[in-house]
This record gives structure tokens, sequence and C-alpha cells, in this order.
């Protein structure tokens, strides 16, 4: 919760502040985010406007996850910027004195300034979980992981399978299957010859 008593209500007044917070939980998407408890550091600019106070501010904080090619744990610095209307709630009434359908629903979307504070938790989590990649890798270039059995490409760069193509598989083992008959058929040398009688 953040305190606008000292900045007022005449419009047009200005207060910036900076504060580090702990990041509430789930503050990221399922592969990456912010972990629960670690610092998020806050610069805000509060403005007092006819209705309420805007907050601008920025959002820094580490992030923590997973690359989504090589399943490499990745970790980095992240920022994330947000701008957010607060409304007294006694000037929201003289806006709309009359509630219809509509009303309601920009009610529900609409965030208060309540007894001088406001609460900065759901513009935060907004900001960040929007801002956050939806695939995160550990670097643009990053090769993955060998479809065939799993080696990070990364770490063996000449790595390879040597693959047939399906439809020359059944070719391939008649070949196989050949030179092993051919094998089997050739004279054996030493004491084992087959001798005449």
């Amino acid at each position: 919760m953040f305190d606008t008593r000292e900045l007022g209500r005449r419009p047009g007044t200005l207060k910036r502040l900076s504060r580090t917070v702990e990041a509430p939980r789930d503050l990221g998407n399922e592969v990456i985010g912010v972990p629960e408890g670690a610092p998020v550091e806050l610069d805000l600019r509060l403005e007092s406007v006819m209705d309420g106070v805007l907050v601008t501010g920025t959002a820094r904080a580490t992030v923590k996850g997973e690359c989504v090619r090589c399943l490499e744990p990745l970790e980095r610095e992240f920022h994330a910027d947000f701008q957010e209307m607060f409304s007294y709630p006694d000037a929201d009434a003289r806006i709309r004195p009359a509630e219809s359908g509509d009303d309601a629903e920009d009610e529900e979307d609409t965030l208060f300034v309540e007894d001088d504070l406001f609460d900065l938790e759901p513009v935060l989590r907004d900001a960040v979980v929007l801002a956050l990649p939806l695939q995160p890798v550990c670097q643009d270039d990053c090769p993955g992981l060998c479809s065939e059995c799993g080696v990070r490409l990364a770490d063996d760069p000449d790595h390879h399978h040597d693959a047939v193509d399906a439809r020359w598989a059944a070719l391939q083992e008649l070949a196989g299957a050949n030179q092993d008959g051919e094998k089997d058929n050739a004279p054996r040398l030493g004491g084992d010859e087959p001798q005449e009688k």
C-alpha cells in the first residue's frame, strides 16, 4: 500500500518515490517469473489530477525460469513500465451519478484510492506478467536439444545422427541382410576349410 497524504489533492502536484518491495506470489507465467519474496525495485511518479492519482512507474527485478529450447535454467534482469489511474471514490460518484450496465463493468476495472492509500500489486502483476516472454530462451540462437537423444546441442555443435529416410528403410534392411549373407558364404581361412576326399 502506498500513501498519498503527502501528495495532497491539488491537481498538478507531483511526488517521486523509490521503494523496494517483496515480490508477491505467482508474479510470472509457467516458465519464467520473479520468485516470491525476491526484491522488486519501484521508481514511481505520483501526480495528483482532478479525479484521483495518476501513477507512472518502472519495476525492476531478477526473473528466473528455464529456456524453452534447451531447458537450462536462466536468470536475467528485467524491467516493466506501467501507468495507472487510481480514482478518488467521491470523484467517481460525481462523474457517474447513475449506474447503467456499462458503468458497472467500468467500475470493476477502476482502481481506487481508499483512505489516502492505493494498492499497486494488481498493476504491478499486470505490467510484469504481460511484459515477460512467453517462450524465454537462454540466448537468441540457442539450438535446443537433439530430437533423437536429447543432448544439448550448444554443448556439442557437431552432434548428429545418421538418419535414414523412412521410405528407404526397407532397402537398407535388405542391404544389411545381403551383407550378412555374403559374410556367411565367404570362404574360411586356415584349417577350417573343407577338405576334398
